[in-house]
């Protein structure tokens, strides 16, 4: 049997694999929840690069915010990383979930990008 991390790693292989299948040129709103905090990055595949990026451990964020463990940390992080994104001229991504379900903290992050102006 595989251990725990393993799975995970395969898990978010599995979503990417498919991500990439389907992303016909759009970049990739790739997220990552740890225990304390939340980050995500808009990622052009195919240039290699990163176009956008936000967190609970950016400067204007970190202070307004109770924890960067919550829903309502997500939903900032999503919101300013659809600004930020927009400023960079993306509209359209993909999103990658990596290895997390859609629920809670994810899909408030997804919700809040949504309606900052990124289609998905």
């Amino acid at each position: 049997m595989a251990s725990r991390k393993e799975a995970l790693v395969r898990r978010a292989n599995r979503v990417r694999r498919q991500i990439k299948a389907v992303a016909n040129g759009r970049p990739r709103l790739s997220v990552h929840r740890s225990s304390k905090n939340i980050y995500v990055q808009v990622i052009d595949d195919v240039a290699g690069r990163t176009l956008a990026a936000a967190s609970t451990l950016d400067a204007g964020l970190r202070s307004s915010l109770k924890t960067g463990a919550d829903t309502a940390a997500a939903a900032a992080v999503g919101k300013l990383v659809a600004e930020r994104a927009v400023n960079a001229g993306v509209k359209e991504v993909v999103f990658d979930r990596g290895a997390f379900i859609y629920h809670g903290r994810i899909k408030a992050l997804a919700e809040a990008a949504r309606e900052g102006g990124l289609s998905f």
